[in-house]
């Protein structure tokens, strides 16, 4: 519980779109919260991604817009080191006002779907990878991103792509110096930090846990940590999934082996190829990702990711130790046999993501479905010429991604009807407001010249 210096609390949901929804409170009203809780009306949860209420999920009107019951998740408050005035935090999930779980609430729908691992002996191990952009701190009011100016008080611009460099990092050092100690003070477990292929951009990997749950808050918490501490040192950072038309985009890679009730990793058979239930996993996931791919690319400016020769894959497909596929299968050793899941964009929704991609590992491993043949080599060029066709194409659009969304049937099975229509009427508001607005370059194109 917080402290009798630190005056305020946040409490917080992550509603589907991934922002946080939630009241800041007096630290005296902790007790009462984590026994009581905090009311939010359950629609904030189908909310857009500007924050209004959608009109045809079912959560408002017919409803009477009724309230939900936030509880936290964990028992001790956690830290916010970069806040002005002493502040603590509480990560909470959402329940229907008789106690039981709401199940359009994200974190809801992956505790659903990892049950359904626990009822088979499986527990689920996951990482992830998240991308990002450090910019100026102009360029949140101007709207348009630009490169920060170095902290090493020689005022030199990043402007060019240097990947893998530590030169980058020196000079950003007391950035990502506070970044490491907020994430130990958090108890999120910050592994490498890689300065990654667009100017200013950076990737920071979190380690490996059992729980999805955790995974997925400590996310949550990390993206939060990276925003205010950016904004501490005179930068804004941005997991828009492509703020730069002409550089690489923010990337979301996910990690994830399975182990029996003894610890033991079931991808692994004492081979490289790795198991039948691997195989059967990776089977279920190229399958299910046209369905899943709302999830994976949730906005407009999600599709921008997708072009040849980026690293962000067009094709449902998978490989060994092959960073053109969708599905990459690491080199590791055999105990540590792992799948990565290479599709989703840093601005996807973590608990959204990771219940997805159990959702279609659990539908190939409970069917024993086989996947097509691993690509070796390129595979923008290789899924043309052997077994893969216009089913393994992904959706390049927005729109169409929705369609494909609402129709899944798998999606409808494991991660329930109400996630389905609350998220895709969000979408489908979102897309009718870019619809209505006249862009710049139509402007510049018609206006003079018709």
């Amino acid at each position: 519980m917080p402290s009798s210096k630190d005056r305020e609390f946040d409490l917080f949901i992550t509603d589907l779109n991934g922002n946080l929804r939630g009241k800041r409170m007096p630290a005296s009203a902790s007790a009462k919260i984590a026994n009581e809780g905090v009311k939010l009306p359950r629609s904030v949860v189908g909310f857009d991604v500007w924050g209004n209420d959608v009109w045809k999920n079912g959560l408002v009107f017919e409803t009477g817009d009724s309230d939900g019951i936030c509880l936290p998740v964990h028992d001790e408050a956690i830290p916010v080191p970069w806040a002005q005035s002493p502040r603590n935090q509480f990560l909470a999930m959402m329940f229907n006002s008789d106690g039981s779980p709401f199940l359009a609430d994200p974190r809801q729908i992956l505790v659903n779907i990892t049950k359904r691992f626990k009822a088979l002996g499986i527990t689920p191990v996951m990482a992830t990878e998240l991308e990002f952009y450090l910019m100026d701190a102009e360029s949140e009011k101007n709207q348009r991103p630009r490169p920060p100016k170095m902290l090493d008080g020689h005022g030199r611009r990043l402007s060019e792509t240097d990947c893998y460099s530590i030169d980058e990092m020196d000079n950003l050092e007391a950035f990502f110096s506070e970044v490491r100690e907020a994430c130990e003070l958090q108890g999120i477990p910050a592994d490498t930090i890689i300065s990654e292929l667009g100017a200013g951009q950076f990737e920071i990997n979190l380690l490996h846990v059992d729980s999805p749950m955790l995974a997925a808050d400590q996310a949550i918490m990390f993206k939060r940590l990276v925003k205010g501490i950016s904004r501490k040192h005179g930068m804004s950072a941005s997991f828009m999934a492509k703020p730069y038309a002409d550089q690489s985009g923010n990337g979301f890679h996910v990690h994830f082996s399975l182990l029996d009730e003894n610890g033991k990793n079931i991808f692994d058979d004492g081979t490289n190829e790795g198991s039948d239930i691997l195989k059967y996993a990776v089977a279920g996931l190229i399958h299910t990702m046209a369905d899943g791919m709302l999830v994976f690319a949730p906005h407009l400016n999600s599709y921008r990711r997708f072009m040849k020769g980026v690293h962000a894959p067009t094709v449902a497909c998978w490989g060994y130790e092959n960073r053109t596929v969708a599905i990459r299968i690491p080199e590791s050793p055999e105990v540590a046999r792992r799948i990565e899941h290479r599709v989703s964009g840093a601005d996807a929704n973590p608990y959204l993501v990771l219940a997805t991609i159990l959702a279609g590992a659990l539908y190939g491993i409970e069917n024993k479905i086989m996947p097509p043949q691993p690509i070796e080599g390129d595979a923008y060029t290789e899924t043309q010429a052997n077994e893969y066709n216009d089913e393994h194409k992904l959706p390049s659009k927005w729109d169409q991604a929705t369609e494909v969304f609402k129709k899944s049937d798998v999606i409808s099975k494991y991660l329930g009807e109400d996630f389905i229509r609350v998220f895709s009427t969000a979408k489908e508001q979102e897309q009718l407001r870019f619809e209505e607005r006249i862009s710049d370059v139509e402007y510049e194109s018609y206006l003079g010249l018709l």
